[in-house]
């Protein structure tokens, strides 16, 4: 694979991702080893605080499985590398922000990779679609994710048919949380990025491992992980330099100074 087919651009604290396989921006197993390694390395990187995810041209965000791949003898459930399929929505310990800028289409498991980010803006020509119940099989993580995150019986609709959802329609559900003319998705992300980068990274960290880990708890088990602090991330922050950091720059009325410790 040539090395732009994930593009990255590096600048501070943020990284920006660009899966850039023409004509679609399809995934094949070589290209999701490859995402998987430029986050792994976006997550354990300490100078790192929030990565853009976005795709080539205009047309498309990623059309998802390679299925020219998949007619060359791939199969669609091997070895996709450390974070799943697109590199993302597998990744263990990814603990933090990740913005998707949809510039396109997000088509099956593109549309599943946009949903793997933890904020989306999209572009208002933007669409997205699952349709795998057309080829006869399952978009297996958009089933669990959707029927989380949007009203059940659109999702089975989604699921069910394979109809194309405009941005519009997705911003309504709460799918994304802005539309942005094609023109000014990258400034808006990457504005958005900024703002992100200048927060406190130890509780973004605390965040999304305490939303991921207790999705399927009870509220007074979940709370119970975060006080008796079960989940590392939570007990970083606790004994951490940045929450000390935080009480004095409120008490002395100045900006904090996040460092990560």
């Amino acid at each position: 694979m040539t090395d732009d087919v994930v593009r990255t651009r590096r600048e501070g604290a943020i990284l920006e991702v660009t899966l850039d396989r023409p004509k679609a921006n399809a995934i094949d197993n070589e290209t999701s080893r490859e995402m998987g390694r430029v986050f792994a390395a976006y997550r354990d990187d300490p100078d790192l605080r929030v990565a853009i995810l976005t795709g080539g041209g205009e047309k498309f965000f990623s059309a998802g499985w390679d299925l020219k791949a998949a007619a060359a003898g791939a199969a669609p459930d091997s070895d996709y590398g450390v974070g799943g399929f697109g590199g993302l929505q597998e990744l263990p310990g990814m603990n933090k922000p990740v913005i998707a800028a949809v510039n396109g289409m997000a088509v099956g498991g593109g549309f599943e990779l946009a949903l793997s980010a933890d904020l989306i803006l999209a572009a208002e020509h933007a669409s997205f679609a699952l349709p795998e119940i057309k080829a006869g099989t399952l978009a297996d993580a958009a089933t669990v994710k959707l029927p989380r995150r949007m009203p059940y019986h659109v999702a089975m609709d989604l699921l069910y048919t394979g109809r194309w959802m405009a941005a519009e329609e997705a911003a309504r559900w709460g799918l994304v949380n802005e539309i942005v003319p094609a023109d000014r998705l990258m400034a808006r992300a990457w504005d958005l990025a900024r703002l992100l980068a200048a927060g406190p990274p130890l509780v973004f960290a605390a965040i999304k491992e305490v939303a991921r880990e207790t999705e399927t708890l009870g509220f007074q088990e979940a709370m119970r992980q975060i006080t008796e602090r079960k989940l590392p991330s939570v007990d970083r922050l606790y004994d951490s330099d940045d929450q000390l950091e935080g009480a004095r720059a409120f008490a002395e009325k100045r900006d904090p100074v996040w460092r990560g410790r």
